[in-house]
């Protein structure tokens, strides 16, 4: 049986590891689902060797560019590449390039982890050896061994996630995508994957993309990319982000945020927002207004917060709405 990875795709696959181009590019992406826009016209690169994170509320259209990225969905208008190929005209070569991991299982959960690992390789057309010796690597990348022979029902969801990530990286693929993989994980857990697609990062090149709605994921990235209702509203390093800001945020509770909201503004000239029924400030050294402001308002306010800003603020300036990881309609 012949070897799922032509000489020609292996020069193409090197080239993307070696920052020829852009191992992920998006060009006026648009997808629709009858009369409603799940994507408008969104346009993104992502250099290879990069963890980067698609956040973005549930609904906000990260699992329709998912599918489109990964083959399973045709855009109505615009191109998505992995690795120079095109996901539409050259699917085959797109397929051979990515490692996928969805955010729900495709295990079988009555087979073992090894024999999980080997009928996937076996769509890829290794056999024998070659395969055992390769799903023996996986697995001690992922200190698996031990339970290789372990059935998949049994094991907890945080392992069961790491046998995802083997089966996707078991035919070495340059880009790894993964829809919301921390989805369902404890804490430990999924620090335990950041810390494995980091090493994948630097020891092997891999580019990786997870979309998410968990903050924490997306501040241990590389790059972030914001989506919403559609739209890519921002891209840039998470500090770089959240310098945009511009200062620290304040959060004051209130039951009158129309009020105090305009009597901060016209007192101090300093812009305040009110959002989902509190106020928000960004400005620097906004802890140095707390005393004030609980002198002037003492009465109308039930709390004030203070903080460096996240990339949940940063949402926030930009759309005018708190981050939620609620779903807002289908994708």
């Amino acid at each position: 049986m012949r070897n799922y990875t032509s000489e020609s795709e292996s020069r193409s696959a090197a080239e993307c590891n070696s920052g020829a181009g852009p191992a992920i590019q998006g060009n006026a992406i648009t997808h629709r689902y009858g009369s409603r826009v799940a994507l408008d016209s969104v346009s993104f690169s992502i250099p290879p060797a990069t963890a980067f994170a698609l956040l973005g509320p549930n609904g906000g259209g990260k699992t329709t560019l998912f599918r489109i990225l990964t083959t399973a969905l045709v855009p109505t208008a615009g191109t998505a590449k992995i690795c120079g190929a095109d996901v539409v005209r050259e699917r085959d070569r797109v397929r051979r390039r990515i490692g996928v991991a969805f955010q729900r299982p495709s295990l079988d959960a009555k087979l073992t982890v090894a024999e999980n690992l080997i009928h996937h390789g076996h769509l890829y057309g290794t056999w024998g050896p070659a395969l055992k010796r390769r799903v023996g690597e996986v697995l001690e990348r992922f200190a698996m061994n031990e339970r290789a022979r372990d059935k998949i029902e049994t094991l907890s969801g945080g392992l069961q996630r790491r046998v995802e990530l083997a089966k996707a990286l078991l035919h070495r693929p340059e880009v790894l995508i993964l829809d919301e993989p921390g989805t369902g994980l404890d804490p430990a857990a999924r620090l335990s994957l950041l810390n494995v697609l980091d090493d994948l990062r630097d020891r092997d090149g891999v580019t990786a993309l997870l979309s998410t709605h968990l903050i924490d994921e997306a501040e241990r990235c590389d790059l972030v990319g914001i989506i919403d209702r559609g739209r890519w509203i921002a891209t840039g390093r998470p500090a770089e982000l959240k310098e945009r800001i511009g200062g620290d945020v304040l959060n004051i509770k209130t039951n009158e945020p129309r009020i105090v909201a305009a009597t901060i503004t016209e007192r101090y000239s300093i812009e305040a927002k009110e959002t989902d029924g509190a106020v928000r400030i960004c400005h620097e050294g906004a802890a140095e207004l707390v005393p004030e402001l609980m002198n002037a308002l003492g009465k109308r306010i039930d709390s004030i917060s203070v903080g460096r800003p996240t990339l949940a603020d940063v949402f926030m300036s930009l759309t005018g709405r708190r981050f939620s990881g609620e779903s807002t309609g289908e994708e």
